[in-house]
């Protein structure tokens, strides 16, 4: 069934300036995010032990906590507020056993604010060698991920293609980390980059790729069924094909992530609104940023490979 049916809306005439803004804004946004302070590893790539804990009567404020904490014996202690109201997530640096340590941090903080009441949401422990592998390993499976996909695209289709689809999905993956970033700071969510976070990154990746492949398996249809026709035209006839398909799979993908984002507590949350930004960006870098690259691609290096050919055989 087709949502849409015959549009003839003129996506690539505006691709230059769409590409260029989305690109300067996505290195501003990258270089923001490493100032100091901006970045929060989670406990899976710092090590410690992590709790979170709620306050019924909301009677206790960030620096409160820290100081509470601090007398517990944690003076190092990070505190930061996230989720609802009087909700607090606590890193110490100590590694043990999560119970005893939360139960400590309970405790201290029950007798200091002792007119409320002051739950255990969450614990979580990891070792700092444990936290090192990890890190190490997130960051070889998100570069392995992106060769694997770029020589899949490049077998499937043309090398244009897959270099088309590493940028496309490298500015998807970028940029949703920038926005996940700088809306962690807003302590509304708990964004901070953890095992959760690089998870949506990857699935993004394969979200992302997958439209992406949509749309050039388009491209190549069309370019057997239209000979003499430009590839300009030839992209726009094919985004304008696909367009049905992609509303439909983006909306119904981003309904039930936002779902996720407000039933799946703590744990869910993070990952669900970082798979919305990112399917959000995925589906428009398949539209201006994949779809931009390749025409520039195959306009200015293609051709001017075919030029300096004739010119050497002339």
């Amino acid at each position: 069934m087709d949502l849409i049916k015959k549009t003839n809306i003129d996506f690539v005439s505006s691709r230059v300036a769409i590409f260029r803004t989305s690109v300067i804004i996505t290195l501003i946004g990258l270089a923001a995010t490493f100032l100091p302070g901006m970045i929060d590893l989670g406990i899976d790539f710092t090590g410690g032990t992590q709790i979170t804990v709620k306050f019924a009567n909301q009677s206790a404020s960030a620096d409160q906590v820290r100081v509470a904490v601090g007398s517990i014996g944690y003076g190092s202690a990070e505190i930061k507020s996230f989720g609802s109201t009087g909700e607090y997530l606590i890193r110490v640096n100590e590694t043990g056993r999560a119970s005893e340590i939360s139960a400590a941090i309970v405790a201290g903080l029950q007798k200091s604010f002792a007119n409320d009441t002051v739950t255990l949401l969450g614990a979580d422990n990891v070792d700092p060698k444990v936290s090192s592998e990890l890190a190490f390993d997130s960051a070889l499976s998100l570069f392995l991920a992106t060769i694997i996909i770029l020589l899949y695209v490049a077998f499937r289709f043309q090398f244009a293609y897959g270099l088309s689809a590493i940028v496309a999905l490298a500015h998807d993956v970028v940029l949703a980390f920038v926005i996940s970033v700088l809306f962690n700071k807003t302590g509304l969510l708990n964004l901070e980059l953890s095992i959760n976070s690089l998870a949506a990154y990857l699935t993004i990746l394969g979200y992302s790729i997958n439209d992406k492949v949509v749309v050039f398996d388009r491209i190549r249809e069309n370019r057997e069924k239209h000979k003499g026709m430009s590839l300009v035209d030839l992209v726009n006839l094919s985004l304008n094909e696909t367009l049905s398909r992609t509303i439909i799979t983006g909306v119904s993908v981003l309904a039930a992530l936002l779902v996720m984002v407000f039933l799946g507590g703590d744990v869910l949350e993070g990952f669900a609104f970082t798979m919305f930004i990112g399917i959000v960006i995925g589906t428009f870098s398949s539209i201006y940023i994949a779809s931009a690259f390749l025409i520039w691609y195959s306009d200015r290096v293609q051709h001017k490979n075919v030029g300096e050919l004739h010119t050497k055989k002339a």
